[in-house]
């Protein structure tokens, strides 16, 4: 038998840019009270940009005015696209033995010459505040304290927010990167969904989105995922965001048949950066114990 949320006529508009907004002013109050207690020390969030890719240059531009609105530092590090491994990690090492640094975020993507995952993984774990390192992965799975991927860390706490039932109920995502798609699953079974991961190679895609009491659209299409996939009553997330101006579902068609909806602009991407700044403060805060 299958678990249902009950259909709505007018579907809850998940709308990350209002919960950002809101939850700022708090952040901001921590902040405050961090520097108040540590002699004026601000949390900083080193970013560090390889080459000269406009989209990744508006990104890391966002997330800089993010931390100055809640009175946090950030610190930019940018280095040229023909930029070595060996280059990269050497700035990384830097900022990790830079005190004064509280989180360390790389730009994804990096050019095809740098091992990514190398890079990554080199950050330390106390200042991974975007959840990209494989042993911060490993300790989120495992229940354990880790900052999670930005992306799926901010659609669990939209989807609490919002009072979206998790537990019991059988959430299909579709993508499987390593820093959203994997992430996302293993937060929505540590929250006791059951979860089933699509990806390219998945048989009859189609059938199985439509068991899918929760879909997370992950898969970097545009408007991918189309109405007559979701059944009547699922809550659909589109973590997607395309040069065209929409995400990986097909919205429009979408939200006659769905309880709920995260919107295109205005769902998940605020929430990411919003998550990028709160773990900042919290590891700002474990530094200064």
């Amino acid at each position: 038998m299958l678990l249902q949320y009950a259909p709505m006529a007018d579907p809850i508009v998940l709308d990350g840019k209002t919960l950002a907004r809101s939850t700022e002013a708090g952040i901001a109050e921590r902040v405050s009270a961090l520097k108040a207690r540590n002699g004026g020390c601000t949390p900083i969030l080193a970013t560090i940009l390889v080459g000269a890719d406009p989209a990744s240059m508006t990104y890391t531009k966002m997330k800089g005015n993010a931390c100055r609105r809640v009175g946090m530092d950030s610190l930019k590090t940018e280095l040229p696209e023909d930029t070595t491994t060996e280059e990269l990690l050497a700035a990384i090492d830097e900022l990790n033995n830079n005190s004064d640094v509280h989180g360390i975020l790389l730009q994804h993507p990096v050019p095809g010459q740098i091992n990514e995952r190398a890079c990554f993984d080199r950050i330390a774990l106390t200042k991974d505040v975007d959840g990209v390192t494989s042993q911060g992965f490993g300790q989120m799975a495992m229940g354990e304290p880790a900052y999670g991927s930005c992306t799926p860390a901010g659609i669990m706490r939209l989807l609490d927010h919002y009072d979206i039932p998790i537990e019991g109920r059988h959430a299909v995502v579709i993508g499987r990167s390593p820093i959203l798609g994997k992430p996302m699953a293993m937060m929505l079974l540590n929250h006791h969904a059951t979860v089933t991961i699509c990806h390219s190679r998945t048989r009859n895609l189609v059938d199985v989105v439509r068991m899918a009491d929760i879909v997370v659209a992950a898969v970097g299409k545009p408007r991918f995922v189309k109405g007559d996939w979701i059944r009547e009553g699922a809550v659909v997330v589109d973590a997607g965001s395309h040069p065209e101006k929409c995400g990986d579902v097909d919205l429009q068609a979408v939200i006659p048949r769905c309880s709920a909806y995260t919107p295109y602009p205005g769902g998940v991407g605020p929430m990411t950066i919003n998550t990028l700044i709160f773990q900042t403060l919290q590891a700002a805060e474990k530094a200064a114990g």
